[in-house]
């Protein structure tokens, strides 16, 4: 008999404690809902032709990763037999394209740019990329990136970087690994919407105002956002949450419909791969080994990667003598380089005319 009650005891604490884990992942959810379902309708004025398909098509390129996965490689611009200028290597974040750098290239290769050469591939299980067999991890990230860099780019030749959220992790998860290959292979880099650590305990999606219960319940209700491969389901909330998530509140409605249509053409397997993987990202080292001029680039709306993130990447930048620039965009969220198109392009601009010049003076 006293067997029989301990059972029934345990039994309900067991309900209780499951009810009381429902109650505060319900809760987060919940805040999390209502705060992207209040989010400012997105601002109808019109397409933006930056995100058009380049009418320029490139050429396209298998590059083999250590382990034998396929990843699509696009070289947009000038070919291999022209020797004049720094290649610039775009690297594009967690559950997005090459598509994402549709502003930048439709940018850079006009003749009034210099018809630069510009690289971007896809990320592994993204895009036009295998999968391939092995878990996600951030050191695969910086491995896939040097094999890019190593079949890309001429050799003599050296690549201005340019890498937004999960790829700014990548080009600083290829400096923590490969430190000696940092000056002589790249002259620049370019750290958008990023973060060095901590990733996942530090991003603004969940309400500050959540009740007190809730609130330890945030770490789960994280973990499954990013790292359950469900498919993500069309509806007509669908943008709401895109638009809360990745941008401004004041976001164009052309960048909030391009942004939720690349964003769920992700495979599920890999945008929760991924997930997980930056779930332990620790990419410090490679900061500290980005010895080249560095811009670090953050909106002031960025939830997934909120500005103390640029601010601490800033300071480890400043303290090595590597920090070029920290810029902030007002009212802008995750996507900044397509929110802030022509102000981000400005300033690689100004980067590569600014590279070009120091290699005039040292040759």
């Amino acid at each position: 008999m006293k067997r029989k009650s301990l059972v029934s005891v345990g039994g309900v604490a067991t309900a209780v404690g499951a009810g009381v884990i429902g109650l505060g992942v319900g809760t987060v959810l919940a805040g999390i809902t209502r705060d992207a379902l209040r989010t400012s309708t997105a601002v109808d004025d019109g397409p933006d032709d930056l995100l058009c398909e380049p009418e320029i098509a490139p050429l396209r390129q298998t590059v083999r990763t250590a382990d034998g996965t396929a990843l699509n490689v696009e070289v947009y611009g000038a070919d291999d037999d022209d020797p004049a200028g720094d290649v610039i290597v775009m690297v594009h974040g967690w559950t997005c394209n090459t598509a994402y750098w549709y502003p930048q290239i439709n940018h850079l290769i006009t003749p009034d740019a210099g018809d630069r050469r510009v690289v971007v591939y896809d990320q592994r299980g993204h895009g036009r990329s295998e999968r391939g067999r092995a878990r996600p991890t951030v050191a695969m990230l910086g491995q896939d990136l040097d094999a890019v860099l190593e079949a890309a780019v001429p050799s003599g030749r050296r690549a201005i970087l340019v890498g937004h959220s999960m790829g700014g992790m990548t080009i600083m998860s290829w400096a923590a690994q490969f430190p000696e290959k940092v000056g002589a292979k790249v002259s620049a880099a370019v750290l958008v919407s990023t973060a060095a650590n901590a990733v996942m305990e530090n991003h603004g999606l969940v309400p500050v105002d959540l009740p007190a219960y809730a609130r330890p319940f945030t770490p789960v209700v994280t973990k499954a956002i990013t790292s359950v491969p469900v498919p993500i389901p069309k509806t007509q909330y669908g943008v709401k949450f895109s638009h809360y998530i990745a941008l401004g509140p004041n976001a164009r409605k052309s960048h909030v419909d391009f942004v939720d249509e690349m964003v769920g053409s992700c495979p599920p397997r890999a945008r929760a791969g991924w997930g997980s993987a930056m779930g332990k990202l620790d990419v410090t080292a490679g900061l500290e080994a980005l010895t080249v001029p560095t811009v670090v680039v953050v909106g002031t709306e960025d939830r997934l990667t909120p500005p103390r993130h640029a601010e601490q990447m800033a300071e480890v930048l400043r303290r090595n003598g590597s920090l070029r620039d920290l810029v902030v965009y007002e009212g802008v969220g995750h996507m900044s380089s397509i929110e802030a198109a022509e102000r981000f392009n400005e300033m690689l601009d100004e980067l590569v005319a600014d590279v070009s010049r120091t290699a005039q003076r040292a040759g």
